[in-house]
């Protein structure tokens, strides 16, 4: 009986222990404090202004309609002027003005690529496309970048060609080096 107890007591006590934790260490620029964990968190792109956001609103309309207000909101999220910094809707509204003709976004989204941002690496390939596409309509800055785009796109290139070559012969290679052991025979599987 108490062995039965025991055991009970002991599995009793591997529940609690799963059991998930009421709160969770929250840390940011005022300290770390314990937080429950069915309270709301922190959003840092939440605004506290209204007017902010209803000029932000206001701008993202103009922009659904104007590549320059598109470019200008695209420059915003980038440097985080008005807004929050934002790098991946810069590019999205930088993206959008340059798809609708608009050549400073397109040297722009040249430079970007041909520099890489933040969390993006450079794209030699998109970095060429959009600066020929500004520099075939004359703007001077994309055509001066457009040889060095060209240069980091074939280097870009040879770099996958040693790396695919490299894992195509360690495949061979690797694959080469181990015989097989079993072998089927009329009699059915057999040990060499």
């Amino acid at each position: 009986m108490k062995l039965l107890i025991c055991c009970l007591l002991l599995a009793a006590g591997a529940v609690q222990a799963q059991a998930p934790e009421k709160t969770v260490r929250i840390c940011d620029s005022s300290g770390c404090s314990e937080r429950a964990r069915s309270s709301s968190t922190f959003n840092p792109n939440a605004s506290t202004d209204p007017e902010a956001d209803k000029r932000l609103a206001a701008l993202v309309g103009v922009a659904e309609k104007d590549p320059r207000a598109a470019f200008d909101l695209g420059l915003r999220y980038f440097r985080g002027d008005g807004v929050a910094q934002n790098t991946y809707q810069a590019l999205q509204w930088m993206r959008s003005a340059g798809e609708r003709g608009e050549l400073q976004a397109q040297s722009a989204l040249g430079r970007f690529y041909l520099a890489g941002v933040e969390e993006m690496g450079a794209d030699p390939a998109e970095a060429e496309r959009w600066l020929t596409l500004a520099a075939g309509r004359g703007d001077k800055e994309a055509e001066k970048l457009l040889p060095e785009a060209a240069a980091a796109k074939k280097q870009a290139r040879n770099a996958y060609q040693v790396r695919e070559d490299r894992r195509k012969n360690w495949v061979v290679g690797w694959y080469t080096l181990y015989p097989y052991y079993w072998a089927w025979g009329p009699s059915g599987w057999y040990y060499r």
